[in-house]
C-alpha cells in the first residue's frame, strides 16, 4: 500500500525540480511607486511653519498670560482670520488704533493708581526697524493719553535672537513703576529680559501686551 504523504511529498519535489530563478532580470521599466504621504502629519507641520504668518481679528479677548515667567495682560488675541502682524505694523492707522484702545485698557486695570507721579511707560528694545518703530510709536501717542513720560530706548539688545535675548540699561527712568508696553508677545522671553534688566534695579514692572501671539 502506498503512502499518500510519501506520494505528495515526491510531487513537490519533483514539480520544484523544474522551477529556476530568473537571472539577470530587467526591472529598468518597473514604474516606482512613492508611498502616500500622511496628510495629517503634513496637517501637523503645517501648524509650526514660521513661514505662515499668525493673524489677528481685533474681537477683544483682555487675557492674563504667564508666559516665561512672566505675567502679561494683552487686549488682542491671535485668529485664524484677520490681518497678517505685517499688515498691522505697515498701517499708519493702527498706531492711533493700538494706542486709544491700550490706553484704556491700562487705565481700566490701573484706575487711581495713575494718577500719582510714579508712573513711565517704557517698550522693549528695537530690533529690526529702527526708525518709525511700531512700538515706539504707540507709546508716545499712550503716554499723551495717560499722561505721563514715555522714554524710549531704555534697554538694548545687540542680537535679534529671541530666546534667552540679554538686554542692556541705556535710560534708567527716574519713575519706581513702570508700564512695559510690547505690541506682540510670542514666547514671553523679551518681556522676560526686561525684568532681568530692571527688577534688579528696585523697579516695580507692569507688563502689557496689545496682541497675545499665540492661541
Amino acid at each position: 500500500m502506498l503512502d499518500p504523504t510519501s506520494e505528495m511529498e515526491s510531487f513537490w519535489s519533483d514539480l520544484l525540480s523544474d522551477v529556476s530563478p530568473a537571472s539577470g532580470l530587467d526591472i529598468s521599466d518597473v514604474p516606482f511607486y512613492e508611498p502616500q504621504k500622511d496628510l495629517f502629519a503634513e496637517q501637523h507641520r503645517k501648524a509650526w511653519d514660521k513661514s505662515v504668518e499668525a493673524r489677528c481679528d481685533f474681537d477683544r479677548k483682555v487675557r492674563i498670560t504667564r508666559r516665561s515667567g512672566v505675567f502679561f495682560i494683552s487686549l488682542w488675541q491671535k485668529s485664524v482670520y484677520g490681518r497678517t502682524l505685517t499688515d498691522i505694523k505697515g498701517d499708519d492707522a493702527m498706531i492711533g488704533y493700538f494706542a486709544d484702545n491700550m490706553a484704556r485698557l491700562i487705565t481700566d486695570v490701573l484706575g487711581g493708581a495713575l494718577a500719582g507721579a510714579d508712573w513711565a511707560l517704557v517698550t522693549t528694545p528695537k530690533r529690526r526697524h529702527k526708525q518709525h518703530n511700531f512700538a515706539s510709536l504707540i507709546c508716545e501717542q499712550m503716554a499723551k493719553s495717560l499722561n505721563i513720560p514715555f522714554y524710549e530706548d531704555v534697554a538694548l539688545c545687540h542680537s535679534r535672537q529671541r530666546v534667552n535675548a540679554v538686554f542692556t540699561l541705556n535710560v534708567l527712568p527716574p519713575e519706581h513703576n513702570l508700564i512695559v508696553f510690547d505690541d506682540f508677545v510670542t514666547t514671553g522671553q523679551t518681556l522676560l529680559a526686561m525684568k532681568k534688566l530692571f527688577v534688579p534695579l528696585n523697579k516695580n514692572l507692569v507688563f502689557f501686551a496689545g496682541i497675545n501671539n499665540k492661541l
